[in-house]
């Protein structure tokens, strides 16, 4: 028995390392074809979604780490990561940065700084996808081009824990940390700690 148990040990860290190997050209493949601009010391567990339109815009520095789907950072709810940029969106992230299964959609502009960690499952959007008006919402065009969009900014050195949302005009002050499941609806100071739906105060740092 013990016997099975090591060969089939070795068997899944062979399969790993190929996986991760291929899943790695992949994705650098896949960003390079949509345009992005990404530094040196990208990693890519798995692979993401990406889809850029040609009016928009990804930048990333170096250091990028990213994991996706239901092999790596096992905590529930896998997804792959999601970078979505429309129209003439413009999507910035700095060096250093990590993150696990997170959708980022991006319609006007989204900042991410140096050294941000983001937990699994995290959704961030610069837009409300639809207009409040339910007139205008009838129409396609019109519902499209009432939707209101606003910056998206995360400073340096923010954590935002698994399974939040970070909605539009939005300033996450550097070094804050945003609690897991939390709905950060307005902006946060630096050096603070916030959690709940909505996010509120909970102490400083």
């Amino acid at each position: 028995m013990k016997l099975f148990i090591l060969s089939f040990k070795v068997i899944k860290r062979i399969y790993k390392f190929f996986s991760l190997f291929f899943e790695q050209i992949i994705s650098l493949i896949l960003m390079k074809l949509n345009g992005v601009q990404i530094d040196s010391g990208f990693k890519s567990r798995g692979i993401p979604s990406v889809d850029v339109t040609l009016g928009g815009s990804i930048v990333i520095g170096k250091n990028f780490d990213i994991n996706n789907g239901s092999k790596y950072n096992k905590i529930g709810r896998q997804q792959k990561c999601f970078f979505i940029v429309r129209g003439n969106g413009k999507l910035l992230i700095g060096d250093n940065v990590g993150m696990s299964s997170t959708a980022i959609i991006c319609d006007k502009y989204i900042q991410i700084g140096d050294f941000v960690k983001i937990g699994g499952n995290v959704v961030i959007y610069d837009t409300d996808f639809h207009a409040l008006d339910l007139n205008l919402r009838k129409e396609k065009e019109s519902d499209y081009s009432n939707t209101n969009r606003q910056k998206v900014i995360i400073e340096n050195n923010v954590f935002i824990g698994a399974h939040s949302t970070i909605l539009k005009g939005v300033c996450i002050g550097e070094n804050s940390i945003i609690g897991a499941c939390s709905v950060v609806t307005k902006s946060i100071p630096k050096n603070e700690i916030w959690g709940g739906n909505p996010a509120k105060f909970i102490r400083a740092i």
